[in-house]
């Protein structure tokens, strides 16, 4: 399936004198007490400038609504937005921002009174949090049925970018996947192994491949009931790189740099420095790269090697890279290799379920909406 277009800011038409809510993503990091919180990494707010700009400059009201942590249906003082807000009237004079959507339960239970209460005296609707994207709640899927909408810069950005990676790729076309577990990522690795001409795979998950190859793994992450699946996948016509060298804890608990086949009580906790360097010419060596996931534990500078030298790849190659946001965008951050690369996306779990699934919850609506019908 093809990404299909979704409707961008100008398919609004003349804004101005309109109210707009704009739907955020400004589940932005913080820190500090519950009453005294502060945020610690703007990014995502000021993601957002584009297309808040854009309407204001035209002489639209804007109004951002955006969830924040998990609040569980109801307020908590430690998820409050005023933060969020403090830091949104510097930016952005003038524009509100309402309370946490997640403090009212039929946020995420899409509830039809509570879409009527967010849209009351607005005219038009713009979705530009593609990180929550594929999320069937209220502020995502309930305004486009009724006011006119559109994509916001941020989320028309990923839908283009990650339409380009699933639909027409440059070759070589390499994806990079991490994370701890193969069942979480079963559906995107099957959908990256239809356009991808390699994949290559550290974190957690490696070592049920491995197994599937017949590896002792010793006491490290393994889902056995993904093994046959595995080995599946193993036998199939596309390359797949798998870790030649793993670091981690010995039985005794001390660090320790293994080949493929761990002893007994021993943990992989991150790809070794040759799997790396292998890793990193495979990226060298693509012309489109996407990646998504750690390749150890790369919060512990022990076991941080293996994801830094994919960062640095990632930022050396003359590939169009694409970096699949959550873990993997906190590493380019914390390695101060965030600017290094093509486009980093603002939703971990919505870029997969984008690759995966070719379309999302929230981008079905938006063209659903009256002024595209």
């Amino acid at each position: 399936m093809t990404i299909a277009r979704v409707p961008s800011l100008e398919d609004l038409g003349d804004v101005n004198g309109k109210v707009v809510l704009v739907r955020t993503d400004f589940n932005v990091p913080m820190s500090g007490p519950d009453d005294a919180r502060v945020v610690t990494d703007d990014f995502r707010i000021r993601a957002a400038l584009p297309t808040i700009n854009w309407l204001t400059e035209r002489g639209a009201r804007v109004v951002c609504a955006s969830h924040l942590g998990r609040p569980k249906g109801k307020p908590e003082i430690k998820y409050s937005m005023e933060p969020v807000r403090a830091i949104l009237k510097t930016l952005a004079p003038g524009v509100e921002l309402l309370e946490n959507l997640r403090f009212n339960p039929g946020e995420e239970a899409n509830d039809s009174g509570f879409v009527e209460e967010l849209i009351a005296g607005v005219d038009m609707y713009v979705d530009d949090a593609f990180g929550a994207a594929h999320r069937a709640h209220a502020s995502i899927v309930g305004p486009p049925r009724s006011l006119p909408s559109a994509a916001g810069r941020l989320l028309q950005k990923e839908v283009e970018v990650l339409g380009q990676l699933r639909d027409s790729p440059k070759h070589p076309f390499v994806a990079v996947l991490g994370g701890s577990k193969v069942s979480d990522k079963l559906g995107v690795i099957e959908a990256l192994l239809e356009t991808v001409d390699a994949l290559a795979i550290g974190g957690g998950m490696c070592f049920t491949f491995l197994a599937a190859q017949g590896y002792p793994i010793g006491d490290s992450l393994c889902e056995p009931d993904q093994i046959d699946t595995c080995r599946r996948l193993l036998e199939g016509p596309k390359t797949i790189h798998l870790p030649s060298d793993i670091v981690g804890l010995d039985a005794n608990g001390r660090f320790a740099t293994f080949g493929v086949r761990l002893p007994d009580g021993a943990k992989g906790l991150d790809i070794g420095p040759g799997s790396a360097a292998e890793f990193a010419d495979v990226i060298l060596g693509a012309r489109m790269v996407f990646w998504n996931g750690p390749m150890g534990m790369f919060e512990d500078e022990r076991f941080a090697a293996g994801t830094m030298t994919v960062a640095q790849a990632m930022a050396d190659t003359k590939a169009f890279t694409v970096v699949g946001g959550g873990d993997s965008a906190a590493a380019l951050a914390q390695f101060k290799l965030d600017d290094d690369v093509d486009h980093v996306s603002t939703g971990g779990g919505a870029s997969l379920e984008l690759l995966e699934l070719g379309d999302l919850p929230g981008l079905a609506a938006l063209r659903g909406a009256p002024n595209v019908r």
